[in-house]
């Protein structure tokens, strides 16, 4: 990757943004409130790449590359010349307005600016930005550095093209993309937090503890979640199976599970998920054995995994 990069905001978030995009080849300008708190970032993430190198988390040489690819400056010296503007500023609306109208002000007029909100409405922040249509969500996970995807959320006034750059210099660095819309919560949160408010149901129901609600989560769908999405998990369970388990928890939960519309079409249709070829993803009959194949080695491989590394240190 050979871009000039600004991150704006050297926390966490903004730091780890900034590690992952040197280390793909950008040079990357580190902005905050002052050049000394992004100098200072900017020291602490150069001594952190040291740790994770030492701990096989970050390739033999990255440090070097840091040093040579990241640098400490003012707001407007980091955007002066980028093609790319990552803000990473606090939560907070009018943070985040008064940042990227200082981002308009100082940097060219075609750079391509993204947020890493994972909350804000892109629309609202969009009256910030000058040339709105430049201006998208680039939503990244924490930790960044070793999170895979990230949400690309333009708003309504987004061009097409800066949708398709973002999504380019974002896999340029290794990650993953999905595009989604720009409605509370996004997807990320909205599917995070819908299993976190069921799970908190369970706990002052009295139906199961927390702890063996995480146990349950880990050990049995969770394991799925990194090879396979809800839909591929579904359409390989069987969308009549689906359908039939809905029917059952609305025998307690009538509206909390009512069956989503989306999956009676499918049913009524006859389309069941892999076994019939065609669900909500569309697997052919003939690479089903191939999926099963895939799906148990998967699991197998993950287990030692989980053994190799131990349980995570939270008793």
């Amino acid at each position: 990757m050979s871009r000039n990069i600004a991150v704006i905001g050297s926390g966490y978030m903004g730091g780890g943004i900034a590690q992952v995009l040197a280390l793909a080849g950008a040079r990357v300008a580190l902005a905050d409130v002052s050049a000394e708190v992004a100098e200072k970032n900017y020291h602490r993430l150069i001594a952190e790449s040291r740790d994770f190198v030492k701990d096989g988390l970050f390739p033999a040489g990255a440090t070097e590359t840091l040093e040579k690819n990241l640098w400490a400056a003012s707001l407007a010296e980091a955007v002066a010349d980028a093609e790319f503007i990552e803000e990473a500023v606090p939560e907070v609306l009018d943070i985040k307005r008064d940042t990227l109208a200082q981002i308009s002000a100082a940097a060219r007029p075609d750079a391509i600016i993204g947020s890493n909100t994972s909350t804000i409405s892109i629309g609202d922040m969009a009256t910030a930005v000058t040339n709105p249509g430049r201006f998208l969500g680039v939503h990244f996970s924490n930790p960044s550095p070793f999170i895979p995807g990230v949400e690309i959320i333009p708003h309504e006034g987004t061009d097409p093209q800066t949708v398709s750059a973002a999504r380019e210099l974002v896999h340029e660095s290794g990650k993953s993309t999905a595009v989604v819309k720009d409605v509370t919560g996004f997807v990320l949160n909205r599917l995070q937090y819908a299993l976190f408010h069921e799970a908190t149901q369970l706990v002052e129901d009295g139906t199961a503890t927390a702890e063996d609600i995480d146990t349950l989560v880990r050990t049995t769908f969770g394991f799925r979640l990194p090879f396979f999405g809800p839909f591929a998990i579904a359409d390989m369970a069987g969308l009549d199976v689906y359908d039939f388990c809905y029917k059952s928890l609305q025998t307690g939960f009538p509206e909390r599970f009512a069956t989503p519309k989306i999956l009676t079409d499918l049913v009524s249709e006859g389309k069941l998920g892999t076994k019939t070829g065609s669900g909500f993803l569309d697997v052919p009959a003939e690479r089903i054995p191939e999926l099963i194949a895939y799906r148990n080695k998967a699991y197998v491989l993950m287990q030692k995994l989980i053994e190799e590394l131990g349980p995570a240190p939270i008793k």
